[in-house]
C-alpha cells in the first residue's frame, strides 16, 4: 500500500505519528516579555490542535536571553517556564497530535533592544537580512562553547520534563546554528571553522550531547537545504552534515531554507517549493525527512509521499488560517 496523508509514522521509541501533516513552528507572538506561556498561547495552540495533524511542532523558542529575537517570543531557558510549557503539550496531546518544541539561539539575528546584550556568533561577521541590517556579532570565545552547547542541553531537559515528545534543534532560517555552518557568517580558525566539517561541529555536539541527556525524547533538526544566499551552503553539504547527524542518533529531518531566512527564495513557486531539496536530501540518508514549501492540499501531500520525495509535509499557513476547515477538508475523510 503506498503511503498517503492518512499513512501513520512509528518511531523508534514507540511514539506514533497518526497521519504525515505536521505543523510546523511558527511564531505566534504571544508570549510575554520574559518568554513565559500565556493564555493567547494556550488559546493559539488549542486552534491549531483542530488541524488533527500528526503532529504540531511549538514554535522556535529561545535557549538562552542573549538569543531572543522578538519582544513576545517564547523562551525555554528557565525551569520556571515548564508548567505553561506542560500546558501547551496538554492541549495538543489531547488533540490527538504529537507535541514538539522548537529550540533556538538566533545568534547575529538576535535584537540587543530586546536582550540587553551583545550579539554572540561564530565570527564577527554580520548576517546578511533581506530588508534589515543587523549589528556585527562579538564571535563566541572557544572557552565559552561548552556554556552554549549547556543552554541547548538544558533547555531538551525542560522540554522532557514538561511532556514533549519531540525536540527539534533550529539550524536553519540564518539563526545561531545556521551561522556557525555557513561560510558567510563563520570565518573561524580553529576547530569549529573552516572546512564544511568543521563548521557543523557544535551542530553535532549540541545534537550528541541532547540525545544522550534526554534519550526518551524523538529529536528533529531543521536545517538548510542550502543557503539560497551566494557563497553559502550547498545541497552537497547538507547531504554530508545528515550523515553524520544520523549516526549522532537524530531521528528525524526538517528541510527549509538557510541565511537566506524563512520567506520563500526567489524565483520559487507553487506547493512545495522546497520539496525538491527535501528530496535530495532524503536521498543521502535513511532519516524520515519533512518537506516544506506553501504545501496546501491533501492531494499534494499524498503526490509527493508515494513518489517517495519525503516522508512528512509541513503545512504551515493553510493550517494556520483555518485549523479545523482544513482538517475537514483535507484530513477528516479518505
Amino acid at each position: 500500500m503506498k503511503t498517503n496523508r492518512w499513512s501513520p509514522f512509528h518511531f523508534a521509541n514507540s511514539k506514533i505519528a497518526k497521519n504525515r501533516v505536521i505543523v510546523p513552528p511558527m511564531a505566534s507572538q504571544t508570549a510575554d516579555n520574559d518568554g513565559f506561556v500565556t493564555s493567547k498561547t494556550l488559546e493559539h495552540y488549542k486552534n491549531l490542535s483542530e488541524s488533527k495533524a500528526g503532529i504540531i511542532f511549538v514554535e522556535y523558542s529561545f535557549v538562552h536571553p542573549s538569543g531572543k529575537g522578538e519582544s513576545h517570543q517564547l523562551g525555554v531557558h528557565s525551569d520556571e517556564q515548564i508548567l505553561g510549557l506542560r500546558k501547551i503539550v496538554e492541549v495538543l496531546h489531547r488533540g490527538g497530535s504529537l507535541a514538539g518544541l522548537q529550540i533556538v539561539h538566533t545568534g547575529g539575528k538576535a535584537d540587543p533592544k530586546i536582550t540587553g546584550q551583545a550579539l554572540i556568533g561564530p565570527s564577527a561577521v554580520q548576517v546578511p537580512v533581506k530588508g534589515w541590517t543587523p549589528e556585527i556579532p562579538e564571535a563566541l570565545p572557544r572557552q565559552n562553547i561548552p556554556t552554549y552547547i549547556q543552554w541547548y542541553v538544558e533547555s531538551a531537559i525542560r522540554a522532557r520534563a514538561a511532556g514533549f515528545d519531540l525536540l527539534e534543534i533550529h539550524a536553519a532560517h540564518g539563526y545561531g546554528l545556521n551561522q556557525w555552518l555557513s561560510p558567510i557568517t563563520n570565518q573561524r580558525t580553529d576547530e569549529f571553522g573552516g572546512s564544511h566539517e568543521n563548521r557543523q561541529r557544535l551542530l553535532l555536539e549540541i545534537t550528541q550531547a541532547i540525545k544522550t541527556e534526554t534519550p526518551e525524547l524523538i529529536i528533529s533538526v531543521r536545517i538548510p537545504g542550502q543557503d539560497y544566499y551566494p557563497g553559502g551552503i550547498s545541497i552537497k553539504d547538507m547531504q554530508l552534515s545528515v550523515n553524520y547527524l544520523e549516526k549522532a542518533g537524530v531521528d528525524l529531518i526538517h528541510v527549509s531554507s538557510g541565511i537566506g531566512g524563512w520567506r520563500r527564495p526567489e524565483g520559487k513557486s507553487g506547493e512545495g517549493y522546497l520539496v525538491k531539496d527535501a528530496s535530495l536530501i532524503k536521498q543521502a540518508t535513511t532519516l524520515p525527512v519533512i518537506g516544506v514549501g506553501g504545501i496546501e492540499q491533501g492531494i499534494t501531500i499524498d503526490q509527493m509521499l508515494s513518489q517517495n520525495k519525503i516522508d512528512f509535509a509541513a503545512v504551515g499557513r493553510a493550517i494556520l488560517k483555518a485549523p479545523k476547515l482544513w482538517h475537514l477538508t483535507e484530513l477528516a475523510s479518505k
